[in-house]
């Protein structure tokens, strides 16, 4: 009887569960899906607040003026290749950081004084003047780089990587170095091979900061045909005056309201990151130290 009781409890308890965690990817999901439907719906229908889950008066024009508009893709590029190159400089920059941290304070002296000096900016930053007097100074203004040098060394990730070194055995290293390989080859052809779930997880994250930041954007670069895309679109979800319209975007108004142009490009630039993400998704559930020798 205890038994039965002890299996109907723990029926109800993962019912329970399996229902919030309905509810909670529902309160994710539900919120892109009607961003979806107002950027397929009448100008009338947004307008009118009259748009849920489903598009009301089907239309694609509004993904027609986002696909054609110059400054839209401009800054698309701008975000795909900053993506690129911030990701690339975070992960070498996280991988020549953290092996040296990672090891005994015996065999690499000062050890200690390097991993307080990562983890204080963590705590307490210079501020957001001094940042931009020194980007100013390095010449970096309306400049690409203001978008990758500023963030090139991520404390928290080096942190986290520091942490998954120091629990690989070291059977492995000392066995690379008595073959006479040096620190570099140990990182290289020891280290990374076996931190695949480690350096996916922080590249996700990377990843997602470089895509979704806006705000260096924004005071670094003047210019707004070198803005990013997410410094574009927050421009763009600003209330907009008839002051600012061109010819051309009162002429679309006759079709479009400024919600369904916003939801369309708001929508184009969720794509990148929801396809990205199932190609690393493994990751997180496999072992962190999978295929390395147990000590």
């Amino acid at each position: 009887m205890m038994v039965e009781d002890a299996s109907t409890g723990a029926k109800i308890w993962n019912n329970s569960l399996y229902i919030f965690l309905g509810l909670l990817a529902a309160s994710c999901i539900l919120p892109v899906i009607h961003v979806l439907a107002v950027s397929f719906s009448s100008k009338a229908a947004s307008a009118a607040n009259l748009v849920r889950f489903t598009p009301v008066g089907f239309h694609t024009r509004a993904y027609q003026k986002v696909l054609t508009s110059p400054l839209f893709i401009r800054s698309f590029g701008i975000s795909v290749l900053r993506v690129l190159v911030g990701t690339a400089v975070n992960m070498f920059m996280v991988s020549i950081t953290s092996y040296p941290l990672s090891k005994e304070p015996g065999e690499f002296k000062g050890r200690l004084f390097f991993v307080w000096l990562i983890f204080f900016p963590m705590l307490f930053t210079g501020g957001l003047i001094p940042t931009y007097l020194q980007v100013r100074n390095l010449g970096l203004i309306d400049s690409f780089w203001s978008l990758i040098l500023p963030t090139a060394v991520p404390m928290f990730s080096i942190i986290i990587m520091m942490n998954f070194f120091r629990g690989i055995p070291k059977s492995l290293s000392e066995a690379a170095y008595i073959e006479g390989a040096g620190h570099l080859t140990v990182l290289r052809s020891v280290y990374l091979p076996i931190s695949t779930a480690a350096i996916a997880t922080l590249t996700l994250f990377a990843v997602v900061g470089h895509w979704n930041e806006w705000f260096q954007g924004f005071i670094y670069i003047n210019d707004t045909e070198r803005w990013p895309l997410q410094t574009y679109l927050r421009q763009m979800l600003l209330p907009t005056t008839l002051q600012n319209l061109t010819l051309e975007d009162l002429d679309t108004m006759q079709y479009l309201s400024d919600k369904n142009f916003k939801a369309a490009q708001i929508f184009i630039a969720m794509i990148p990151i929801l396809l990205f993400y199932p190609f690393l998704q493994r990751y997180f559930i496999a072992g962190l130290t999978l295929g390395s020798v147990k000590e």
